[in-house]
């Protein structure tokens, strides 16, 4: 990977002519995105996202961190946080927005530790990649939980993108599982490699959930086919 998404956050934190970033699926066309969305504040979060931080306590374990918004507001109200990302730049931006704990970890290499709080945010269910390798990543996260620990996921329903057959239902791919998308980014004119990403309904979460040990409960759902769950 070229790290294109980490290119943009640390361009954008050290002021280094930031762009916006580009993103294409392979069942949708090219979608801009500022990358000052990534730098917001609480109350520019969407409410799942803020509902998410308000239910996170005890040692949290922010995965995929990103740009560190979350868990910057969860450190300033003094909650102990460990910020994870696989991007080497983000992990820099991170720890120049002040950032206390942020490292460069894949969270499936993770091992010695325990937490209160697991969130995966802004499509937590995306580093999963495919339906297949749901059970690897929440058996991984069922080991990193403390007792009576929780993890705080939001993922979206993307049937909305199908079309409509004239029998009222969805055309939608024969083979796999429509939630499984090939993301790829564009940034300075360059492309990255592309990658899978996953969105997942909240039944087929809590489907997983269950089979790999774990209760799951819905906790809201937004406006456009998004949810949080907690799953414990």
């Amino acid at each position: 990977m070229k790290d294109l998404f980490g290119k943009a956050i640390l361009d954008y934190q050290t002021n280094n002519s930031p762009e916006d970033i580009l993103t294409e699926t392979n069942i949708s066309e090219a979608d801009e995105m500022e990358v000052a969305y990534l730098f917001r504040d609480f109350n520019s979060m969407p409410k799942l996202e803020q509902k998410a931080l308000q239910l996170a306590k005890g040692k949290i374990l922010d995965v995929g961190c990103g740009a560190g918004s979350h868990s910057l507001y969860l450190q300033e109200k003094g909650l102990e946080v460990t910020a994870i990302d696989i991007s080497s730049s983000a992990i820099n931006a991170c720890e120049l927005r002040g950032v206390k704990n942020a490292k460069v970890q894949n969270v499936l290499d993770l091992e010695n530790d325990k937490f209160d709080t697991i969130l995966l945010l802004m499509n937590g269910t995306g580093i999963f990649g495919t339906l297949a390798a749901t059970a690897t990543y929440l058996k991984q996260l069922k080991s990193l939980l403390a007792p009576n620990g929780q993890i705080l996921i939001d993922s979206s329903d993307i049937i909305y993108m199908f079309d409509d057959a004239e029998d009222g239902s969805k055309w939608i791919p024969a083979e796999g599982y429509y939630g499984e998308l090939t993301f790829t980014i564009f940034y300075k004119k360059e492309t990255e490699i592309p990658f899978p990403w996953l969105y997942l309904d909240y039944n087929t979460l809590q489907n997983a959930a269950h089979a790999n040990g774990l209760e799951c409960e819905l906790i809201s759902e937004g406006a456009h086919f998004d949810y949080l769950a907690r799953l414990y």
